[in-house]
């Protein structure tokens, strides 16, 4: 046997655990295995397209979801098929999940195990794999929170630890002391590539002392030995917040998924590894303490087979999803209606900066609602390095008002496990550029959630924005059209006071994932008499910043002052429609400019090429064409990184290119 085999010999000790306890835990270990064999003769004659293996590795799930609480989260991976059904799913819904049937969890808009049960207190995996482990973090910070004692477990595979969000993970956890088990299953493979070949030491052990946390290396075949490891763990960290490590030593004994095979494994360790087989292993203990005769195991497995075959039976009964295009759009986003909050008449106002409304906002969004927790680099103490919170931790506290760090990507999956959790959470990008390291988490975790599976993403991203400050290519970028190609999201960008108050509170009051941009160089530069009471703005509805018949400027931020400016040097008369919101975007008003004007141009600070423009241009185009009386023209900045010195970043920006364009299309 190799070195890893021979360590891991299976010797069962079943301690204090009760027969029923035992017996319990072996027929919880059968149920996956049996659906494995169930589903490797399915896949043989074409009735599923797919299936992720994880035979060989069942004792590892069925260990801790017997272990934990069933009020307690667990975030499994492709081989955890034993999380669910360890948390007694209905068989028949499962199923249909795997066949992609509209009574599945994800009404067939995804696959395998690629779903969450609130109700079950499970979330699944996304193909990215290392963002969970943030997602479990945010939900281990809800129940430290709310002082729940709860455990919230988190499996990663060992080639997903690679990743730079199984570093976020663990850190956060660490820093944050937030009661997670972490399991890495150590099968010795991502895919085809050896353990070797992904990183270079040789247990996960040796990474915990890195992040200052404990770790423990258990038998990952030997259920009671996963069993009584974490249940005592978990009992010990609901007394003791804090996070541990947790390396499962085990073999995948199927390829990474069917078609794949396993033709890279030496024959030598597939044969090692087939003999601590944890269902055989399991079982040849069972009977030889007497505790499992052959009465009890023909009862058992009948029952699980039977239980596995009526589950089938029903799901395959299921017709094929007949699309309901209404349906699919409608679940794009969580439903919510916004009754919009106007100032009451006689409300007091006061002049704020435009970074004053938006700090104003967020206080009294903190004070409407208990459960929302801000978090961001220096946004404590120090106030942000903008000063949008400053005060706010010694109003809220640090548990409301939290320091992170340098994590982005973790931390906005944070916000998402606060979601899952009940709490709304708002995280502060210190500038927009940097939410790039964060992309993954925003456009498929929190974008696509509601849609695949139900769980609305109650997290609003806050972006400092846009150029004119000379701090160049990484400090300046207009980003916002990265997100707009993303179904699932909204996006708002105010360009005054009052706008950037009340479109806050209202991205705050909503359940749905929000960017909001806020230019920096209006932070200090733009005021307004705005009220000092809490308001919204409706969400989706454009504004005319100014009114005029000679041509419609449609833009929004920064572009609405540039316009504003440039039809009162140029003498011209001109509606400017703000969009303030850009996803979704205001159709109506966009229609009823071009019609009342025939002349229209799309001003914006990002770069021109693929910008909001080209899609609100390519609409009007499409939509309003027989109003147009002349061709819809659009301008932005030079498709350049954002250069540092001012005068390469003045030639960048679309100023005096756009006064050209209009005063082109007005005398067109």
């Amino acid at each position: 046997m190799t070195e890893l085999t021979q360590s891991a010999l299976l010797t069962f000790d079943r301690k204090n655990y009760s027969n029923e306890t035992l017996l319990s835990l072996y027929e919880s270990l059968i149920m996956p295995r049996r659906i494995e064999e169930k589903m490797l003769i399915l896949l043989r004659q074409g009735r599923i397209s797919k299936w992720f293996s994880g035979w060989g590795q069942e004792a590892i799930s069925i260990g801790a979801v017997n272990a934990l609480a069933a009020n307690e989260y667990i975030l499994p991976m492709h081989r955890n098929l034993g999380i669910f059904t360890g948390r007694d799913m209905p068989l028949e819904k499962l199923f249909a999940q795997f066949q992609g049937k509209a009574s599945g969890f994800t009404k067939g808009r995804d696959r395998s195990f690629h779903f969450g049960s609130n109700e079950h207190h499970i979330v699944g995996m996304i193909s990215h794999l290392g963002p969970q482990l943030a997602i479990a973090d945010g939900i281990a910070l809800a129940d430290k929170l709310s002082k729940e004692k709860k455990v919230t477990l988190v499996f990663s595979g060992d080639g997903a630890s690679s990743e730079g969000d199984f570093h976020e993970g663990l850190n956060v956890a660490a820093v944050w002391k937030l009661p997670v088990i972490f399991i890495v299953e150590h099968n010795g493979y991502g895919l085809s590539t050896p353990s070797e070949e992904q990183f270079a030491f040789k247990y996960f052990t040796e990474k915990g002392p890195g992040y200052g946390m404990e770790t423990l290396r258990i038998q990952g075949n030997n259920v009671l030995e996963v069993y009584d490891a974490i249940r005592n763990l978990a009992e010990d960290i609901r007394k003791n917040p804090r996070p541990v490590l947790v390396e499962a030593i085990t073999f995948r004994m199927r390829g990474h998924e069917e078609a794949s095979g396993t033709k890279y494994v030496p024959k030598q360790l597939m044969e090692d590894w087939s003999k601590l087989d944890p269902v055989d292993n399991y079982e040849a203990y069972l009977e030889s303490i007497g505790v499992l005769d052959e009465k009890t195991k023909e009862r058992i497995n009948k029952k699980v087979k039977k239980a596995i075959n009526d589950g089938l039976e029903v799901a395959f009964a299921e017709e094929a999803i007949q699309p309901d295009l209404e349906l699919e759009l409608k679940d794009v986003y969580a439903p919510f209606t916004q009754e919009v909050i106007s100032p009451s008449e006689n409300n007091p106002k006061s002049e704020k900066r435009f970074v004053d409304a938006i700090s104003d906002g967020l206080f009294q969004s903190m004070e409407k609602y208990p459960n929302l927790v801000l978090m961001g680099q220096d946004i404590g103490e120090y106030g942000g390095v903008f000063k949008i919170t400053d005060g706010f931790k010694g109003k809220f506290g640090a548990d409301r008002v939290r320091n992170t760090p340098l994590c982005e990507s973790a931390i906005i999956g944070a916000g998402l496990g606060l979601s899952i959790k009940g709490y709304k959470a708002m995280v502060e990008m210190q500038f927009a550029d940097f939410v790039s390291v964060g992309f993954n988490q925003i456009v498929n975790n929190l974008a696509k959630i509601h849609y695949r599976w139900g769980q609305n993403a109650d997290v609003v991203v806050r972006m400092p924005t846009g150029a004119g400050m000379a701090a160049g290519p990484f400090h300046s970028q207009s980003n916002e059209a990265w997100f707009f190609h993303t179904p699932g999201l909204k996006i708002v960008y105010p360009s005054n006071p009052y706008d950037a108050k009340g479109l806050l509170n209202a991205a705050l009051e909503d359940p749905n994932p929000y960017l909001y941009f806020e230019h920096k160089g209006m932070y200090r530069s733009i005021s307004a008499e705005i009220p000092d009471e809490y308001y919204t703005v409706e969400i989706g509805k454009a504004a005319l910043a100014k009114t005029g018949d000679q041509v419609s400027i449609i833009t929004y931020g920064m572009g609405v002052h540039w316009a504003l400016k440039a039809i009162e040097e140029m003498g011209i008369s001109a509606d400017i429609l703000d969009l303030r919101t850009l996803l979704p975007w205001d159709k109506e008003s966009v229609k009823a400019t071009v019609k009342k004007t025939g002349k229209v141009i799309f001003l914006q600070e990002d770069c021109l090429t693929g910008g909001i423009g080209a899609e609100i241009c390519a609409w009007i185009s499409e939509h309003c064409f027989t109003d147009l009386d002349a061709p819809v023209m659009r301008e932005g900045s030079l498709d350049t990184p954002v250069p540092f010195a001012p005068s390469l970043e003045k030639q960048f920006l679309p100023v005096a290119r756009f006064q050209n364009k209009l005063r082109e299309l007005v005398e067109y």
